[in-house]
């Protein structure tokens, strides 16, 4: 039987309400914590909507500290070459409020940023954010709104940092994925072009 839950009332009896700490924890800027957080994060997941409200979230990676803070309410992060989809960037264009989460590999805790956003071609601070010699193609500029940790039970209890936990074969290799899903497609070709080597003489 199912049950659909509808209202702030419901949905609050089921979860119950936060402490004190938990509620008021959200500020609209960065502290020194909060960057220095950043300054050692490599991994964070940008979710943008689209006009119709169509959710998007991608990741987004780099050395660690590849997130440029030009101040306590703003922050860029520098895109690469990719498969040209850009489907935030065109969420962006239409609606400019993005949701971030920041990692760093090992721990449970993250980093979430929210805030509004715009795509830049250039900045005085993109050599800031060379990497290999290169340049960011763009970079998306957010202006901080919100700013808060998220604890850590995610990850705990998915295990996620645990090698022994880990099961990369449990599902084909992406190649095979590609193939399952376009049965036309050459699978040695997407070996080749999918290979781990080849794919990162393009990631600059």
């Amino acid at each position: 039987m199912s049950r659909v839950v509808t209202s702030v009332d419901e949905l609050r009896e089921i979860v119950g309400h936060p402490n004190a700490f938990v509620a008021n924890k959200v500020h609209d800027h960065l502290s020194p914590v909060e960057q220095l957080w950043l300054s050692h994060s490599p991994l964070g997941f940008v979710a943008t909507m689209d006009a119709e409200g169509r959710v998007d979230v991608s990741p987004k990676g780099d050395p660690p500290g590849f997130v440029h803070i030009i101040d306590e309410r703003t922050i860029a992060i520098p895109e690469r070459p990719g498969n040209k989809r850009v489907d935030g960037y065109l969420n962006v264009l239409e609606r400019p409020r993005v949701g971030t989460l920041f990692c760093i590999p090992g721990r449970g805790d993250t980093l979430r940023v929210n805030g509004s956003a715009r795509i830049m071609a250039d900045a005085d601070y993109f050599e800031a954010m060379v990497v290999q010699g290169k340049r960011p193609i763009l970079a998306l500029e957010i202006a901080v709104e919100e700013v808060f940790f998220h604890c850590a039970k995610a990850f705990l209890r998915s295990d996620a940092w645990k090698p022994d936990a880990w099961n990369p074969a449990a599902v084909p290799s992406v190649a095979q994925l590609v193939k399952m899903m376009d049965s036309d497609a050459d699978l040695d070709e997407l070996r080749r072009a999918l290979d781990e080597e080849n794919m990162r003489k393009i990631l600059y």
